[in-house]
């Protein structure tokens, strides 16, 4: 009985967590913060602004492209990268556009 309502609690929040996840969001949130550099598409023939900066869809089709390591990714600052301060909505919400992006 004691492992009942943490275990209702989880169960109740994980849909929650996995809500806050909005390809559709992800992608707008990518065409105003992320366009300027990176090809955000799928288009197999577009070229990222900057050629330092990979394709999104090429992101995602990488094997060890995975959502946490996404996420990771997206909540470390980078040499190459503006520092951008991102709510985990939306995170989450990125990750999961570019996972689509490699059928992920």
């Amino acid at each position: 009985m004691r492992f009942a309502l943490p275990l209702a609690l989880t169960l109740i929040a994980a849909p929650a967590m996995a809500a806050s996840a909005d390809p559709t969001t992800g992608e707008q949130i990518a065409k105003t913060e992320c366009a300027s550099c990176h090809a955000i598409g799928t288009s197999a023939e577009a070229k990222s602004p900057d050629p330092k900066a990979p394709r999104f869809v090429d992101v995602a089709k990488m094997p060890s492209t995975t959502e946490l390591s996404l996420k990771v990714f997206l909540r470390s600052s980078h040499r190459n990268m503006p520092n951008f301060i991102l709510a985990r909505e939306e995170i989450d919400s990125i990750a999961s556009y570019i996972l689509g992006l490699g059928g992920k």
